[in-house]
């Protein structure tokens, strides 16, 4: 390796590294991003620059290519499709390592005259960074709604189909390692790598959908190291043991926030579009209030704790709520914002919808500053959440989410919940918040409810 691209690749672990730490806070997050972005550029630039490097024209290629999909694809979409963004670019990654493995087996003509350990890293990588690329696919189409949320099976058959699948893509592999030069070999490895990935995701159902994003990513970076011990590439490998390694950190938080292990939500069959869809839970009826009447019950109040979930993100809503809070607080309540580890579609869903409507950062609250919060609240304001706020998660031993931690809204004075309908949650099952005598259903699109809050508002 030259000089000029080993000090390079120095600054850009150390900018990598600087990035992660400002991804830690809203506040630096922005800075973190463009941080570690500069560090990528930086990586690229010193690769370039290693002894051998040829090919030019299809490097710069592959760059305007990518630059000419990814900045227009980044720029332009909404912040309710951001998760499937994420998973996309995420399966791209390992789309990407899966085709280096592949190549590598190509151009040193079965790793001929190599030591096995280039063998090994390098149909690991192919595997691994299959099993990313087709699952993070799956993902996508769940998240986008062209595929059911739902989890999907193909029956009893479909377990022991994924366990071929993974079986066979080990068998192939191993078949590789001791000496095999058949390119079909490698194929069938990704081909069996591609059908394991899909067979793994199909059954997770959307509720789980975060944690699955999360660990396709760090699977994603673990695929990355391996490819560059392959290769002897220390870039690649410093920056695949950074993303997998805080990926992993990641997956393992939100599936304590879920009170889920891993093997559970890899199981899959959580989850469902079902539930009620009219004006009761469980033939308990629910109480309706208005616009007028919510507007009077929050300006009143001493203190307004507001939980933002999926459903003020579909609609947008999060600058009508930084304008209700406005006047609440020209009015002198207290307003603050509970934010649930797992609302929404990926980690710091709602952080960045709110932090996009310029509310202060120091107003969000984690879920245990929420909890402690809420009993001191005369007004719990549920915009669009569901199963982060479900009493059944505390009260009901026999729900599948019972022992997820949840924001205490009930323990709050009252609580307005704003919804379309009394619909099931992710998690498939009925709120037994919306039965509570406490609450009253404001039902309509989060937006327009609160917009008509704030025009009640105006007029107090």
């Amino acid at each position: 390796m030259s000089t000029v691209a080993a000090v390079g690749y120095v600054i850009a672990f150390s900018l990598f590294i600087l990035g992660l730490m400002g991804l830690t806070s809203p506040r630096t997050a922005v800075r973190g991003n463009w941080t570690a972005a500069a560090g990528m550029g930086v990586a690229i630039v010193s690769t370039l620059l290693l002894p051998g490097m040829g090919d030019w024209w299809l490097i710069v290629l592959g760059l305007v290519l990518g630059t000419v999909v990814g900045v227009p694809a980044a720029r332009r979409v909404k912040m309710t499709a951001m998760p499937q963004m994420v998973a996309l670019f995420n399966g791209v990654g390992g789309g990407a390592v899966a085709l280096i493995a592949w190549v590598e087996f190509r151009d040193t003509f079965g790793y001929l005259g190599l030591p096995l350990y280039v063998a090994v890293a390098s149909l690991f990588a192919a595997i691994i960074g299959s099993v990313s690329f087709w699952g993070s696919l799956v993902a996508f189409g769940k998240l986008q709604a062209w595929l059911p949320t739902r989890p999907v099976t193909i029956g009893v058959l479909h377990r022991p189909l994924t366990l071929v699948a993974l079986a066979a893509a080990g068998a192939y592999a191993i078949v590789v390692m001791t000496g095999s030069t058949s390119e079909w070999l490698v194929i069938g490895v990704l081909v069996a790598s591609a059908f394991f990935g899909v067979l793994m995701v199909l059954p997770i159902g959307g509720a789980d959908m975060p944690v699955v994003i999360s660990l396709l990513n760090a699977a994603t970076g673990l695929s990355a190291a391996a490819m560059g011990l392959a290769l002897d590439n220390t870039a690649l490998i410093v920056a695949g043991m950074l993303v997998g390694a805080s990926g992993s950190i990641l997956t393992n938080l939100m599936a304590k926030a879920m009170n889920r292990s891993l093997l559970a939500i890899l199981a899959g069959g959580f989850g469902g579009t079902g539930g009620q869809v009219t004006g009761r839970v469980d033939d308990r009826p629910v109480r309706s209030t208005s616009a007028s009447d919510a507007a009077i019950q929050l300006a009143y109040a001493n203190r307004v704790v507001v939980v933002p979930g999926y459903g003020m993100a579909v609609a947008q809503a999060q600058h009508a709520v930084r304008e209700m809070a406005d006047l609440l607080e020209g009015k002198g309540v207290e307003v603050s914002y509970a934010v649930h580890p797992v609302a929404g579609r990926m980690p710091g869903h709602m952080n960045v919808l709110l932090a996009e409507a310029n509310v202060p950062y120091e107003s969000l609250k984690d879920l245990d500053e929420s909890n402690a919060l809420l009993p001191q609240a005369d007004v719990a304001l549920v915009i669009g959440a569901n199963d982060v706020v479900n009493p059944a998660a505390r009260t009901d031993s026999s729900s599948p989410i019972y022992g997820m931690p949840v924001l205490d809204v009930v323990s709050s004075r009252s609580v307005i919940v704003l919804k379309r309908s009394t619909g099931a949650g992710f998690a498939g099952i009925d709120n037994e918040l919306f039965a509570d005598p406490k609450t009253s259903m404001l039902f309509g699109d989060a937006k327009s409810s609160v917009s008509e809050v704030v025009s009640e508002l105006k007029d107090l």
